[in-house]
């Protein structure tokens, strides 16, 4: 693809905004940047990147910049605007970032998708191919912008990526080596505006390959699987529930990889993350370390060493026998109801921000079993405790400083308080970490204020 002398229109300035400026501008396009935000909120990175060369328009989007445009980029997460879509509609190209780094990328690209699971996955395959010696990157939603590494990129490297149903939206070459579908659930309703759209999106990433490709599918989920029939690559599944003619599955309490002969690989004992769907999870990750060519001793030893990352089911303290857990990134229905059912103890259940336009109706039947009570914040808070319809005490907060008082307050020693929104942190928060990060000070807060009473006693 030639970008000289191109007028490309990036539609939001954050990290791959930024990116996407240097890989453009280098290339000789003619870059405008708009950015519904005022140009104080990016300080002085808008000033260094107009003495660049590109051009800005902030508080706002302005129509002819679509129009006049030869190519759109959307930043991830950018909704589909009325702007981009009747510039769509006219014949201008809108590609994902993505799509553009797969036109000029070396290398190899991993890419894993799904509606949960994708951040401890990625991570975990990236640790499982560098710990083996691999010229591994971490890529995507969760590391540097894939673009970003085009410049350096050779043929032996290989990019671990997490993609997004709002990054396969915008492309149509897009082809990794390695496709993995975790799971599907209601997600993002609000910005595709339907499941099937939002399906339609995911299931890109592995129709698009041919017979060269390898497809890593949950033979659990029925829909996932469904794409094996359609698939031209070459089809592994993964699976808790049944032993797989090619495929990662657990056995006897093992987790076990057939591709020929069945190899076991470590007991599911053994592993650190808690709950069912980090199984599969683990599975996806040796399946995919093992068609990197990733040999069973060096997966075992990786898995062994991998303790989870930071706001997925994270323990965080135990106050006077109470147990804070930080879930901040279950922002689905479907990731709640799994982290419920990480735990055998009652659960004090934190839930609410700002809702997908999804169902919050799932989950009252395991809110009922599983839960003593729930803690409501945010924007979502009469929708969820609507759909729960009673069937536990609720209690409706403000801060994050009253969520865990008044979760600490309804537990009992024994019990664990997790933090499982089932929503986005962006009523009250730039992003999922950031309430993360909130919610653990203020339990440690809640934790030094004990301390404090019970030396004073």
């Amino acid at each position: 693809m030639e970008l000289r002398d191109r007028n490309v229109l990036i539609v939001g300035f954050e990290r791959t905004g930024e990116a996407l400026c240097r890989f453009l501008l280098d290339r000789g396009a003619r870059v405008r940047v708009t950015e519904k935000k005022p140009a104080d909120a990016f300080g002085e990175k808008v000033r260094a990147w107009t003495e660049r060369g590109a051009q800005f328009e902030t508080g706002g989007h302005r129509p002819e910049s679509f129009f006049t445009a030869d190519m759109i980029i959307p930043s991830p997460g950018v909704p589909p605007l009325p702007e981009i879509l009747a510039a769509r509609e006219k014949g201008v190209p809108v590609i994902s970032e993505i799509e553009l780094a797969f036109l000029f990328l070396r290398g190899k690209i991993v890419g894993i998708t799904g509606s949960n699971g994708k951040s401890t996955t990625t991570t975990l395959v990236h640790k499982i191919l560098k710990d083996a010696g691999l010229k591994a990157r971490l890529a995507g939603n969760i590391g540097p912008p894939l673009v970003s590494f085009v410049d350096k990129s050779r043929d032996d490297h290989v990019y671990v990526t997490e993609i997004s149903s709002f990054q396969l939206e915008y492309t149509e070459r897009f082809t990794p080596a390695i496709a993995a579908v975790l799971n599907v659930s209601e997600n993002h309703i609000d910005w595709h505006q339907t499941f099937e759209n939002y399906f339609g999106a995911k299931k890109k990433l592995v129709l698009r390959q041919g017979r060269e490709g390898r497809a890593v599918l949950n033979r659990d989920h029925e829909l996932v699987w469904s794409l094996a029939a359609a698939a031209a690559s070459e089809v592994h599944g993964f699976s808790r529930k049944r032993r797989l003619r090619r495929g990662a599955y657990v056995e006897d309490g093992w987790i076990v990889i057939r591709d020929g002969k069945p190899e076991r690989i470590l007991p599911t004992s053994r592993i650190t993350i808690p709950g069912a769907h980090n199984q599969e999870n683990v599975l996806a990750a040796a399946l995919i370390g093992h068609l990197s060519g990733v040999p069973a001793p060096s997966l075992r030893r990786t898995i062994l060493a991998f303790r989870g990352l930071e706001h997925r089911l994270e323990d965080v303290l135990r106050v006077k026998g109470v147990r804070f857990v930080n879930d901040s990134k279950a922002t689905t229905v479907d990731a709640t109801l799994k982290a419920l059912a990480s735990f055998d103890r009652p659960v004090v259940l934190i839930l609410g921000g700002r809702g997908k336009g999804g169902d919050f109706s799932p989950l009252r039947r395991e809110v009922r079993r599983r839960a003593r009570s729930v803690v409501l914040v945010g924007e979502a808070a009469d929708k969820i405790e609507a759909a729960l319809g009673g069937a536990v005490p609720v209690d409706r907060v403000s801060t994050y400083r009253e969520v865990v008082r008044k979760a600490f307050e309804r537990a009992v020693p024994g019990d664990i308080v997790l933090l499982a929104p089932a929503c986005t942190s962006w009523d009250m928060f730039k992003n999922f970490e950031e309430r993360g990060r909130t919610f653990k000070s203020e339990v440690r807060r809640l934790a030094a204020a004990a301390r404090k009473k019970g030396a004073g006693t």
